[in-house]
């Protein structure tokens, strides 16, 4: 006799999803393709695995994301492979890789699938998690970057938690504003920066924007510099037409020069849809500009303006205040009971005729005794069950019992589907 082996659980930070985990993931689904689609968006599903050079180019090698959180490896072929820790940078490398930027148009883009990160898991964060974005590539105008924010707002609209979320909005400026607000962050901090946590220590020379980002010294960068104080005049233009054409839209937004993100890429106009319902994970969805992605990741210069929502921050939302379901099966609408062979064999066939008709339809393989089969259509909550022997093949009818009533009434078997509905 051998020894029962362990259960094997899954990997810590992953995340099951189950059929009735709610509404939610169902109703993002639907609602992403069809704001996405009434905005020009066309679908694209990129690679789970890109060369790591993809991320540290495009990402930034001093981000977090890069130093901290990345599953990378080296596979049989001796190549440096990560899985996508976010997606923007895959959709910029498939746009270069396919020439779509041969094509003289604007490139609307919008995907959903997993992305992986190795961080500290909690409620709302996981290592495998989803996310929904969209990217628009070609084209600098302050107008695009409002059609990208209103898309996010109506889609949070669509899914119902827009008064659950609120928009805050900054802006980096061009190279020379970003360059003069790093500057001005570094003068402020350098000379009190070791009383600041390792990581504050070591971004002051590789990323000091992300400073403004630290959990641990919040209190001590209240006094840091204003990020809008050093744009210049382009950038400055810029800006203001990005706000006025948000509330010509009828978008309501604050402004919070605190946003810096945390990706090299950004630059211009930057946002975060925050919200106070999540605990400590309040950005539920964020982006901005990105007008030297494309060209540094040796494509055309092309300017770009993107987003990305955390699905599970999303679902959360719209689940909130709603009890967590029980794991079942799908309820059929109708259960076919059968007696004898005869049946058996009639019932197989005629259950796949209505599963392809559209109608979920189910039957017990073993066909045991009649007992057993309606226990077994009331444990999956059936809506309707027929029971079919040989007298009714014969007859060409049957009884139609619905469950909830226990009512019957009899009906032709040709004519089957439609008695449902009736």
């Amino acid at each position: 006799m051998t020894d029962k082996a362990e259960p094997i659980r899954s990997v810590t930070g992953m995340n099951d999803v189950f059929p009735d985990a709610g509404r939610g993931w169902k109703l993002l689904e639907e609602k992403s393709r069809q704001v996405f689609g009434s905005f020009g968006f066309q679908e694209i599903r990129t690679n789970i695995l890109e060369p790591t050079r993809l991320f540290s180019r495009g990402v930034g090698a001093a981000t977090d994301i890069v130093e901290k959180e990345m599953y990378s490896f080296r596979d049989k072929s001796d190549e440096d492979l990560t899985m996508r820790p976010e997606g923007t940078a895959g959709v910029v490398r498939a746009f270069i890789e396919h020439k779509l930027h041969a094509n003289d148009r604007r490139w609307k883009l919008w995907y959903y699938g997993p992305m992986y990160r190795y961080e500290r898991p909690q409620k709302g964060r996981y290592r495998q998690f989803y996310q929904v974005g969209a990217e628009i590539l070609g084209g600098s105008e302050p107008s695009i970057d409002v059609t990208m924010i209103t898309l996010v707002d109506s889609l949070l609209g669509e899914l119902g938690i827009r008064g659950k979320v609120t928009l805050e909005l900054s802006t980096l400026g061009d190279t020379e504003s970003r360059l003069a607000f790093r500057k001005s962050i570094q003068d402020h901090f350098r000379p009190k920066i070791s009383g600041f946590c390792a990581d504050c220590q070591r971004r002051i020379e590789t990323n000091p924007l992300r400073i403004l980002d630290c959990k641990v010294d919040a209190e001590k960068t209240k006094d840091a510099p204003d990020g809008l104080d050093s744009l210049n005049e382009v950038s400055r233009i810029h800006f203001e037409a990005v706000k006025a054409g948000l509330k010509a839209a009828g978008v309501n937004f604050t402004v919070n020069p605190r946003i810096v993100r945390g990706l090299d890429y950004y630059c211009h106009t930057v946002f975060e849809f925050v919200t106070t319902h999540l605990g400590s994970q309040g950005t539920v969805a964020a982006g901005g500009r990105y007008d030297g992605l494309v060209e540094e990741l040796g494509g055309p210069p092309t300017p770009g303006v993107g987003f990305a929502a955390g699905a599970e921050r999303l679902i959360s939302l719209i689940m909130a205040g709603e009890a967590e379901q029980q794991i079942l099966p799908l309820p059929p609408d109708l259960f076919l009971v059968a007696i004898g062979d005869r049946a058996k064999a009639d019932v197989a066939k005629r259950m796949l005729d209505l599963c392809r008709g559209g109608i979920r339809a189910e039957i017990d393989y073993e066909a045991k005794s009649i007992k057993s089969q309606m226990r077994y259509a009331d444990k999956l909550k059936a809506k309707y069950v027929v029971v079919i022997g040989d007298s009714e093949l014969d007859s060409g009818r049957a009884k139609l019992k619905t469950m909830s009533d226990g009512t019957e009434r009899e009906i032709e078997l040709s004519r089957l589907a439609e008695a449902l509905f009736a």
